[in-house]
């Protein structure tokens, strides 16, 4: 083996060692070795018995894993700087197959989350790892750190905060969660998942933009912080959304809310899948996952609703709102109804690129 062995990160790669160093995947230390990633794939937990429902892994190919030893020093590089070292203590394969069903519940190369699972490089290296040096990668690159929004609730005396994850521009089914939060929350923490994205997602640029609108101007600013998460969304469903919550908790959110198809993508997961998994797990997360309904627009009770609350669900009074519609809507140069997204919003998009290319 070469001196200084070196591991060149892409973008993806590069975010999961930030976020593993941040402690933002906590208790995760460093990259899964194989008993850790087996015991998360098939038991959902650490060989600590801490639930985590996601494999963390850096993958590299066969050529390079034969030239690092267990053990020794590797220097991780992103755009040429030195951003952190690995320790190496193990090196594996999987069935990517095996591991795609149990993960995403299929191995259909369609489903987006297997599409990245089972093109990843040959060999997964695990072991420990040490951030040294952060990249800024784009706008708004978690200006919040775990440590500075744990601080930020401490400072305000919050003891009720609740996490919201999104991947959109605000529609008023996510605005009418989030409200129902601050009900009973100190303080609510819009989290937006700016990480890599796929062609037609809408831009960073768009998402903060929305909600720096909604917020300034029909929330309590003094009781909503806005952030980001610069990691790439997996399209696990249920366990994506056990996932998030995790997360969440390590922001210093003491609840999280998972809606309709949290994480979900074309159809492969049910709309409450997510549910089910979170009350399988209550008690043991460290953080009170709040499974709420997903919201639409009612046009016999004329406001906004869930099946909950309102007794024409299936009927034609219906008005379903969600973020790939919204995308449709706006992707085709239309308007989306102001009952189903503010025109305010709207308005401040006026001048933003939308949707990512290819």
């Amino acid at each position: 083996m070469a001196n200084n062995s070196q591991i060149n990160l892409n973008l993806t790669q590069y975010l999961e060692v930030e976020k593993i160093g941040l402690g933002a995947f906590f208790p995760i230390m460093g990259f899964m070795n194989e008993t850790e990633f087996k015991s998360v794939v098939n038991e959902f937990c650490l060989p600590s018995g801490d639930i985590f429902t996601l494999p963390i892994v850096l993958d590299v190919d066969e050529k390079l894993a034969n030239e690092i030893d267990i053990g020794s020093t590797v220097e991780l590089l992103y755009m040429g700087s030195v951003v952190a070292h690995l320790i190496p203590n193990d090196f594996y394969n999987c069935d990517r197959s095996l591991v795609a069903k149990a993960i995403f519940g299929t191995d259909d190369p369609n489903h987006p989350g297997v599409k990245h699972f089972i093109s990843l490089k040959p060999v997964f290296v695990g072991g420990l790892v040490k951030l040294l040096k952060r990249i800024d990668t784009g706008i708004w690159h978690d200006k919040l750190t775990p440590a500075d929004t744990q601080t930020i609730f401490r400072e305000n005396k919050w003891r009720r905060m609740v996490g919201f994850q999104t991947r959109n521009v605000p529609h008023r089914a996510h605005e009418y969660l989030q409200k129902i939060a601050l009900e009973f929350a100190d303080g609510l923490f819009i989290q937006p998942l700016i990480g890599q994205r796929r062609s037609g997602d809408f831009t960073p640029e768009a998402i903060l933009t929305g909600y720096e609108t909604l917020i300034n101007g029909f929330f309590p600013k003094d009781r909503v912080i806005l952030g980001t998460l610069s990691t790439f969304m997996r399209f696990a469903g249920p366990r994506e959304a056990i996932f998030h919550a995790i997360i969440r908790r390590n922001y210093g959110c003491t609840h999280f809310i998972v809606g309709r198809d949290h994480a979900g993508v074309g159809g492969w997961y049910g709309e409450y899948d997510a549910h089910r998994l979170a009350n399988k797990f209550e008690g043991k997360l460290g953080i009170t996952i709040l499974c709420l309904s997903g919201p639409y627009f009612c046009e016999i009770c004329d406001s906004l609703v869930t099946e909950k609350t309102c007794p024409h669900s299936g009927t034609d009074a219906v008005k379903l709102i969600n973020g790939s519609d919204m995308r449709q809507i706006l992707g085709d140069g239309s308007f989306p109804n102001p009952k189903l997204m503010r025109h305010e919003v709207i308005e401040s998009l006026n001048n933003i690129k939308l949707f990512m290319d290819e």
